[in-house]
């Protein structure tokens, strides 16, 4: 279920599912798959469940189904590591091939990924502007233009009936001239997460004026207030 965000002049769907839908540019954006990431563990003796990437592929095709994309762009750290294409198995290798064929599909290195091999398709840019918003992986402190990106994670922490819970969600970031920049939670299955009101993620969004965490609750976007500027 994707519900309604107003950014930076245009309405965009935020999903359950961690992706990002535009709909007057049909694309869905996703920040780091980290795909090949448990077998990059397992090379380093900590096993993890080796189903991974395919349960990330799975979820973005049915992401790409439920919207109707048309494209896909992701914001970075796609593969966990340079060797991670190597890795897939035959079964996700043809998953990936297949939705890169059938989409137009955008890769936007990342830290994790930036030597993204070229193989399975698609365009691959260190960052893009599309409608007037930077889509680069890492925020860039002090961007005066509206921005979405990755690479921070971003968890909100909350307590419920003396139970901790923690759920990825965007944060927000509001300066004072009005500009809007947002930092997407990770769409990728092992990812882990930062908690959104981190001191990294504040600086990150610098210099907003205020800072909130977003996610979709029952069809519409729910907001926690994180930080705001003192007068």
């Amino acid at each position: 279920m994707f519900a309604p965000l107003p950014f930076a002049g245009h309405e965009l769907l935020l999903g359950h599912g961690r992706a990002l839908y535009w709909p007057a540019e049909r694309a869905l954006l996703v920040a780091d798959l980290h795909l090949e990431k448990a077998s990059w563990f397992a090379a380093r003796g900590q096993m993890l469940p080796p189903y991974d990437s395919r349960d990330t592929l799975e979820r973005l095709a049915d992401a790409v189904k439920a919207t109707g994309a048309r494209r896909v762009i992701t914001l970075g750290d796609n593969f966990h590591d340079d060797a991670g294409a190597l890795r897939l198995d035959a079964h996700c290798t043809g998953m990936l091939e297949a939705l890169t064929r059938a989409l137009d599909w955008v890769w936007i290195t990342g830290n994790h990924d930036e030597e993204l091999p070229k193989g399975f398709g698609g365009t691959i840019v260190p960052e893009l502007e599309l409608g007037g918003i930077m889509l680069r992986h890492e925020a860039r402190k002090g961007e005066t233009a509206p921005e979405l990106s990755g690479h921070f994670h971003p968890k909100l922490r909350v307590n419920v009936r003396n139970r901790h819970i923690a759920r990825p969600c965007a944060v927000l970031g509001h300066g004072a001239s009005g500009t809007e920049r947002m930092i997407l939670p990770a769409f990728g299955t092992l990812t882990g997460g930062m908690d959104a009101g981190a001191p990294e993620i504040r600086t990150a969004l610098s210099p907003a004026s205020r800072i909130e965490a977003v996610m979709p609750a029952k069809g519409r976007i729910a907001r926690f207030p994180l930080w705001q500027a003192t007068a």
